[in-house]
């Protein structure tokens, strides 16, 4: 069962903590007359939908960073026992971060992860979230602690992952057993760095995994508002981070959006979505650039699902199977028979919905 822990100053804590409870009774009342926000979701899910949407809320609302940041980081919840993974800091001469190492793991693989949080957020919710990942892909795990925003705008981001990509490299790591991986903001961290080596001329990693990823940092598709009822982050949200990120700097959103890069000869790239989140229109054009640029990419989307949902664990059907989903892609990546990496030509998935379909363009 999970588990929430509160943290923090007293006052915040009770604030959370009041937030959480008016939240679950509201889904509790709501569905006691027959008015759930999705009639096919568990309650436990849309009281965790709609908890996390109104602390990102409550968070962004003040105006010092340090409690904004104080205020996310006020509860975070375990879905899984951390006595099976052990963390660790990074040593000297390391990138700042954390080792995340699953105990008795077999791993060839090492998995370079960059969290999600809008570029701004990296709350102790995302480190569990990063171990139990560890713990279910079965695969040592180094997080990067990334620079934020929006104290350090861009370019702080690419280089802190470049560098980090660099020393894993330089000690020892064999890129054709390193894969890169991250959620939201992550996975946007990922898939630039992607175009980043491409450009600087550096070896690919054999894979990238991009889990609900921020492809497009301008507006796209009628999802990054019109889902805003469904989806714990908020179209709003994306921009105010896209401007954290530029920084009043001279960029412009094509030259900071993965889905205007050039992903030719790149890693293959897995991406996940939920059909009910904001970004999910522009992760489903950021796979059909990459169809058409010739690169190997796979989209798997759970229809009824919203952002990050891996996050549920076994909680949910959907989240196993995008667990296993992941769990298969680095079984390949690690040269294991499997039948379900890499798909015979491009391939958009709808988990649960429509039968498979190669994506337009593929060949």
């Amino acid at each position: 069962m999970p588990k929430t822990i509160l943290q923090g100053p007293l006052a915040l804590r009770l604030s959370s903590l009041a937030v959480l409870l008016g939240t679950s009774l509201g889904v509790l009342a709501r569905r006691a007359v027959g008015r759930p926000l999705v009639p096919e979701w568990p309650a436990s899910f849309e009281m965790g939908t709609l908890f996390w949407r109104r602390q990102f809320n409550r968070a962004l609302a003040r105006p010092d960073m340090a409690d904004c940041r104080a205020c996310f980081d006020s509860v975070h919840t375990i879905v899984e026992p951390a006595d099976r993974v052990e963390r660790r800091p990074a040593g000297p001469g390391e990138p700042r971060g954390d080792w995340f190492v699953p105990r008795g793991h077999r791993s060839p693989l090492t998995l370079l992860y960059l969290h999600g949080g809008g570029y701004a957020f990296y709350g102790e919710v995302t480190r569990h979230f990063i171990a139990a990942l560890a713990h279910w892909l079965d695969v040592p795990v180094f997080a990067l602690d990334y620079r934020l925003t929006p104290e350090h705008p861009h370019p702080a981001q690419i280089d802190d992952a470049l560098a980090a990509y660099r020393h894993l490299l330089a000690s020892g790591v064999d890129p054709a057993r390193l894969v890169v991986g991250g959620d939201s903001a992550g996975g946007h961290l990922s898939l630039m760095l992607l175009a980043r080596l491409r450009q600087a001329g550096l070896p690919q990693p054999r894979l990238a995994l991009a889990l609900s990823p921020w492809t497009d940092i301008g507006r796209r598709g009628a999802s990054q508002f019109g889902n805003d009822r469904y989806d714990m982050v908020q179209g709003w949200q994306t921009l105010r981070y896209a401007e954290w990120l530029k920084g009043g700097g001279p960029w412009t959103d094509a030259e900071l959006s993965p889905i205007h890069q050039d992903f030719r000869g790149t890693a293959p790239v897995v991406l996940q979505a939920g059909g009910m989140e904001i970004l999910v229109d522009m992760i489903r054009d950021f796979a059909q650039v990459l169809v058409e640029q010739g690169a190997a990419v796979r989209l798997d989307v759970w229809p009824l699902m919203t952002h990050e949902f891996q996050a549920y664990g076994d909680l949910l059907p959907q989240s196993r199977q995008a667990i296993e989903c992941l769990r298969a892609a680095l079984a390949w990546a690690a040269g294991e028979a499997t039948p379900a990496f890499p798909p015979d030509a491009p391939t958009v998935v709808d988990r649960l919905g429509p039968r498979p379909a190669p994506l337009r363009g593929a060949g």
